[in-house]
């Protein structure tokens, strides 16, 4: 039986691939902060290491086991980031894939979710096992590099919720109750409080590791303050016909999205109303 160890499984992401291997036939075991077996038990026994631990501990995790750890083992991390993960990974002689579950662990299950797959240094056998296990349990599979992966979650994730978080900051700022904006509310405005309120509850050091240490948002920010400081232009100034500009480029860029994006947002504004 093959035998997968998760550095963190004491925690919410790390039970949840605990439970799919366990579901796979996988023998598993779990290190925590407070917990034995500890991390170098876990890079010695097992086939298969996976680091699920914060982002801001995640590089100096790996270079504690890194040492210890062999090229007929596989070594994964969970976390948001991939390069500097990866890049201390492949110090170890072990194979080495980057993974970012795209989704929290209250998903309930891998079926329907997305999974990223950065494999830089591990053979097809062993890949194809790895894979597997998560098609196994309806996991959707999508593979690229370590650069292209931080750099696409420098929106996906860091430009999201960076301007979630403008918005609440805005709110607060100005003195406005939530509960006058949500008497006063469209469905739209409801998601979107709903999104600030889903922000808000959830653990703020996990955002920050998101915020503070892609490398791709600063210039991500830099174009998101032009743009802001552009429709403000708009909305102050003379020229009326600005804002249909600024309107209009963007519906060109965003293409067939329009029409997609509208049957999806009617479908959940029909929810909201309907609850």
């Amino acid at each position: 039986m093959k035998k997968a160890g998760i550095i963190g499984g004491t925690g919410k992401m790390g039970q949840v691939f605990a439970g799919v291997f366990e579901r796979a036939g996988w023998s598993v075991i779990c290190s925590g902060r407070e917990t034995a077996p500890g991390n170098m038990d876990v890079a010695t026994e097992c086939d298969l290491v996976l680091v699920s631990v914060p982002i801001r501990n995640t590089v100096d995790v790996i270079r504690e086991i890194a040492p210890c750890m062999h090229e007929d083992q596989v070594l994964c991390d969970l976390t948001s980031l991939k390069v500097a993960p990866v890049r201390a990974m492949l110090a170890s002689k072990a194979q080495v894939v980057g993974l970012h579950p795209m989704f929290g662990p209250g998903a309930g299950s891998l079926r329907g979710q997305k999974i990223i797959v950065t494999p830089v240094r591990c053979d097809d056998m062993r890949l194809d096992e790895l894979i597997g296990v998560f098609r196994g349990e309806g996991a959707e599979i999508a593979f690229t590099t370590p650069e292209a992966h931080d750099r696409m979650m420098a929106v996906v994730q860091g430009l999201v919720h960076f301007s979630t978080l403008c918005m609440a900051e805005t709110i607060r700022r100005s003195e406005v109750e939530v509960g006058e904006v949500l008497e006063f509310a469209t469905p739209v405005c409801r998601i979107q409080m709903g999104l600030i309120g889903r922000l808000l509850g959830q653990d703020a050091a996990l955002y920050e590791d998101i915020l503070r240490l892609n490398p791709y948002l600063p210039g991500f920010l830099t174009e998101f303050g032009d743009a802001a400081s552009r429709l403000t232009g708009c909305v102050t100034g003379e020229d009326q016909s600005e804002i249909t500009r600024v309107f209009r480029e963007n519906a060109e860029w965003y293409g067939d999205h329009t029409g997609g994006a509208m049957n999806e947002t009617n479908a959940l504004i029909k929810f909201l109303v309907d609850q």
